[in-house]
Parts: structure tokens; sequence; C-alpha cells
């Protein structure tokens, strides 16, 4: 398996991945299928956002098949550059309880380390237990939990709020 930095080359590769991340697990994304089929010009705009310096985005490669990805978003006001957020973390179902997402996450926290980012967020939906075990033996502690977080049609979820400090609060 490798891990890589994805390019807007990738980009073909990153929103096909991407539309199976939505269609087969809709509720871990707040994107639908839907909104994501629909969007103009798909590959150049996903490699617009692949190539900008407003977040990094990694990819785990087996051979030259995409099988997981996740993303890091600095905070962009100058009182929240010292953190950032995990978003848009998927891997392919053939490829769970491999340590992909493992890799993928220790990936981003080295990424953020040589940002000099002292705090990483996450938001994950309460139900993803696998996602919130995954996060937890990273380092990640829930700091609180946002009731009626997403609102689908017939219900709604919550999710917990997840922190890791890269170095220690106030130093």
């Amino acid at each position: 398996m490798n891990i890589k930095k994805l390019t807007g080359q990738d980009a073909a590769a990153y929103r096909e991945l991407r539309l199976e991340a939505l269609l087969t697990n809709p509720d871990a994304f707040i994107t639908t299928y839907e909104q994501e089929k629909q969007r103009p010009n798909p590959i150049e705009s996903t490699a617009e956002r692949l190539d900008s310096s407003q977040a990094i985005t990694v990819g785990a490669f087996e051979g030259p098949q995409l099988i997981g990805v996740a993303t890091l978003i600095q905070g962009s006001h100058p009182k929240y550059l010292h953190k950032a957020s995990i978003v848009g973390v998927y891997v392919t179902a053939a490829h769970r309880r491999s340590g992909t997402a493992k890799l993928l996450i220790e990936e981003m926290i080295k990424e953020a380390a040589s940002l000099e980012i002292e705090l990483i967020q996450i938001a994950v939906v309460t139900d993803n237990k696998p996602a919130v075990r995954l996060y937890e033996k990273a380092g990640f502690k829930i700091f609180g939990t946002e009731h009626h977080a997403i609102k689908l049609q017939d219900r709604y979820l919550d999710e917990y709020w997840m922190e890791y400090f890269i170095s220690s609060p106030g130093s």
C-alpha cells in the first residue's frame, strides 16, 4: 500500500471514490450522492480543490487503485491557523479493517505537524462506532456532542466532536 498527497492529476480517481463513499455510506457525509453527481465540471473542480493550498488530501493506493482518502483543512482566520479539521475520510469496504484508515489518519497528523498545527478536530456521527474507535485509538478524545447535527428527511444524526493535540495546550 502507498500513501501519497493527491493532486489534480488524481481528480478522476478521487471523484470515483467520492461517489462510492456517498452512495454506500450516506450518513457519514454532509454532501449527498445526488448533489455530487450534479456538480458542474466535476473533474475540473475536483482537480482545482486537490491542487489548492487550502487543504491537503491524501490517498491510499493498492497498486494503481485509490482505496482510501482523507482531507486536512487548516483554519483560514489568523486566530485559527493553529488548528485544522479532518474531513472526508473514506476507505472502500473491501479494504476496511486492513489498517488503511489508521495510516491515513497518521499521515494527516504528520501533515498537520509539518504545518505547525497544534490541534486537529474531527466531527463523526455518533452511530459510526468503527470510526469513533479508529479516532480514539489514534489519540483523539471526544470533547462534545452536537445533538441533531445533521437533519435527514426522516431523522436526525448526532455528532461527536473529537480533538487531538499535536502539542500540549498553552505550549
